[in-house]
Parts: structure tokens; C-alpha cells; sequence
């Protein structure tokens, strides 16, 4: 599994986050991350930027990781401070060279911080961010079904071998490679202090993650948006599909799309080479 050669953690406003840095020179890549994950699942492709010349960060939003998990609702606007904080705290915020990357949630996060504080990034990254098609702000919805599905996830293993067996062995986590299924699980999991292990992201914590989604906002103000934004989305997902992916890129005022074949709504952590190779390309 691939490691970054500093974590640190630093005070952001309201919570304490955990930042990784891998290395690498040349221009500054921020990566965030989805849902449930962790700034560690990126490992497989920042080695992949640092090897092609790229100075890369990532880290773990409220909730996840080894960052703080408040007591509070989730909404997604709290990962929009997070993102402008940890920007802020590496001193990348404005770079003109920066290119900030999200996944999922992340992508999303990415644009309610440059809507909030715009100029923050030139250009963003953001593969199949989650956004809701309706120009009004819609409700939280507690019975959003991946927010039902995340109070059912199992929460104890007694190996970080038999969580990657069982992740492994089925949808949707199973088209990850092995060194992105690795991180995914080493450093997803802690132990409870009776030797079980335990998510880091509680279920209970991603699943009022999931239920705040709906109520993001972001697409009705994405023409505010005056970064140069690339939407990317897996040729065969079911998440953000290509058409809606294309809605998207459509009302960003510098918006424009790229379909990567054969990848699902996991392809950084399923082909981190196409995802890399996408994400170097748009840098330039």
C-alpha cells in the first residue's frame, strides 16, 4: 500500500482534520474524497501523480478517517469549510497551479467551496460529484436508500484480512484494486479496544451523510462557478451517469465533460491509471 511521507492533523474552525502529503514537485494536486472513504484511499493514485511530476495532498473529511466526528447534522456545507480550510492550511488556496480533485462527495464539496469563496481554485477536477438537478434546495431526506443501506453496513471484523475478503467478494466495492481495497480497509478500520475492529466513518455517520445529500444546493448555483471545471464520469455508472454528468458540465460557465470507459462510480479506486492520466492531462 502505498504511504504518504506526512500526516498531520491541524485545527480548522469548528473541527480538528488530518491532512496526508505525498511527496512529488511541480504543481499542487488537493485531492478529496467520497463518502465513507478516507484521504488514505488515494494512495494507489497519488503515487501515480507524484511519479508523473505532481505535488499531492489529500485528507480526511469531518467523520472519516482519523479527523474529528462533531455531533452535528452533516451538512454537506460543513465539507465545503473543510476543503477551503485544508487549502487555506497548505497555503494552496489561489495557487493558479493548483488543480483541486474530488470523488463524489468530494467533487461536490469542491464546488459549495468555490461557490462560497470564489477564486479559491482555477481549475477543479470531479468525478461524478453528487448533485441533485433542481434549482431549488431540496429537503434532507432521512430515508434516502444509501443512507439506509449505510445503517446496515457491518461494523465489526476481526481482521483487516477478513474485511478486505468480504469487501472484496461483492458490489458495489468490489471492482477496486487490491493496493486501493488495501487502504480503503487498513486505514478505514480501528480497533475498538477489545481487539474488534471497527469503522472509522461510523454507519451512523455516514448515514447522515448520505441523508444531507439531497439538500446540498450546489446545482442551482453552479453558474456561479467561474473555475475551469472538468466533470468525469464512468462510461457505465449509475450514480452520475454520462447524460447527467453532461447536465452538469453544461451549466458550468467553463464546464465540459469526460466519459472514461468501462469505469463505475468507484473509477478512482477502480483504474487509478485512467483516473491519473485524466487528472495530468487537465493540468496541463
Amino acid at each position: 500500500m502505498s504511504t504518504p511521507v506526512v500526516t498531520h492533523q491541524f485545527d480548522a474552525t469548528e473541527v480538528r482534520l488530518s491532512v496526508h502529503e505525498w511527496g512529488g514537485d511541480g504543481p499542487p494536486v488537493l485531492l478529496a474524497h467520497a463518502t465513507g472513504f478516507h484521504g488514505m484511499v488515494w494512495g494507489p493514485l497519488a503515487a501515480r501523480l507524484v511519479a508523473a511530476g505532481r505535488r499531492v495532498f489529500s485528507f480526511d473529511f469531518r467523520g472519516h478517517g482519523d479527523s474529528d466526528a462533531p455531533d452535528s447534522d452533516y451538512s454537506w456545507h460543513g465539507f465545503a469549510d473543510d476543503v477551503l480550510a485544508v487549502a487555506d492550511h497548505l497555503g494552496v488556496a489561489r495557487d493558479p497551479a493548483l488543480v483541486a480533485c474530488g470523488h463524489s462527495k468530494g467533487g461536490a464539496a469542491l464546488l459549495l467551496a468555490e461557490q462560497k469563496l470564489p477564486g479559491t481554485f482555477r481549475r477543479i477536477w470531479a468525478y461524478e460529484p453528487i448533485l441533485f438537478a433542481s434549482e431549488e434546495t431540496l429537503p434532507p431526506k432521512d430515508d434516502f436508500f444509501l443512507a439506509r443501506a449505510a445503517r446496515k453496513r457491518r461494523n465489526e471484523w476481526t481482521s483487516t484480512e477478513e474485511a478486505i475478503a468480504a469487501y472484496s467478494a461483492k458490489a458495489p466495492l468490489d471492482v477496486m484494486t487490491p493496493d486501493s481495497m488495501r487502504a480503503y480497509v487498513e486505514y478505514g478500520l480501528r480497533d475498538r479496544g477489545d481487539g474488534v475492529l471497527v469503522l472509522k466513518c461510523r454507519p451512523e455517520v455516514e448515514a447522515q451523510v448520505f441523508s444531507m445529500a439531497p439538500n446540498n444546493g450546489a446545482y442551482a448555483h453552479l453558474g456561479e462557478v467561474d473555475a475551469e471545471v472538468l466533470i468525469v464520469c464512468g462510461e457505465i455508472s449509475t450514480s452520475v451517469d454520462p447524460a447527467l454528468g453532461a447536465r452538469i458540465a453544461d451549466a458550468l460557465p467553463h464546464g465540459r465533460l469526460e466519459v472514461l470507459a468501462g469505469l463505475g462510480h468507484f473509477g478512482p479506486q477502480q483504474d487509478p491509471d485512467a483516473c491519473a492520466a485524466s487528472i495530468v492531462a487537465f493540468t496541463g
